[in-house]
């Protein structure tokens, strides 16, 4: 995971402004990042995480719990990958409490698992959290795709008590780019976070991977490239 040059931790407005300039400037699709965010996440997490404990690929059984917007489509991606090693893999595209389905590159990712069969669901909470609960009971791994770091104010309701369900489960979490909840600035948890076994946080770390404090809700961390070329990157160095 070395293909990237060390950047300085970036803010929630900066790692934004990094996705908008490749659009706008190189003309890479999002739907391009999204992939390549997707494959990096489940690459790291097959070859560092699930090859790591005892039994095969195969006797892992993964929930990728997704939200409806690009961190949603990540954690697609990352099912499909997956699935390639041998990997049992249910998907949740989860809302609530007013029904959303995913749109946009994410409506995409969905639309493709569902062409190619996979185990696939959407739920709207309160109303599915038994299927939540079921699922909990069933997987060996949660793959935290709901929120990311787009998440500015605190979380409650629905979303506040299925990531206490998570959290209750004592399930390891994998987290996309952040833990759900957790504030990418602060580092601070907006009302309530997941506390995640490892994040795979992409491009380069957020300023909330600098906080002490944010240690229990990341777990142990990777910067995971997406293909941003050099000139994107190179006013974001960090300086030795």
């Amino acid at each position: 995971m070395d293909e990237s040059p060390r950047l300085r931790p970036l803010s929630r407005a900066e790692a934004r402004n990094l996705d908008l300039r490749a659009v706008r400037e190189l003309g890479l699709p999002t739907l391009v990042l999204m992939e390549n965010a997707g494959r990096s996440a489940a690459r790291w997490f097959l070859e560092d995480w699930l090859s790591q404990g005892k039994g095969n690929l195969t006797d892992h059984k993964v929930l990728i719990l997704c939200g409806p917007g690009s961190n949603g489509g990540d954690g697609g991606v990352m099912a499909r990958w997956l699935d390639l090693a041998g990997v049992l893999v249910r998907v949740a595209w989860v809302s609530g409490p007013v029904p959303r389905l995913p749109a946009g590159d994410a409506a995409i990712q969905r639309d493709a698992l569902a062409k190619a069969g996979f185990d696939q669901q959407d739920w709207v909470l309160p109303e599915d959290n038994a299927k939540l609960a079921k699922s909990l009971s069933w997987c060996t791994w949660v793959v935290d795709a709901l929120l990311g770091t787009g998440l500015t104010r605190p979380i409650d309701g629905a979303f506040r008590t299925a990531v206490e369900m998570i959290n209750d489960s004592g399930k390891p979490v994998y987290a996309l780019d952040l833990p759900s909840g957790l504030d990418a600035d602060t580092g601070e948890p907006l009302g309530v976070a997941l506390r995640a076994t490892a994040t795979a946080t992409f491009v380069a770390p957020k300023l909330a991977c600098q906080y002490k404090e944010a240690e229990e809700y990341l777990g142990e961390v990777a910067v995971l490239p997406i293909g941003l070329p050099y000139a994107l990157l190179e006013d974001y160095i960090e300086e030795d």
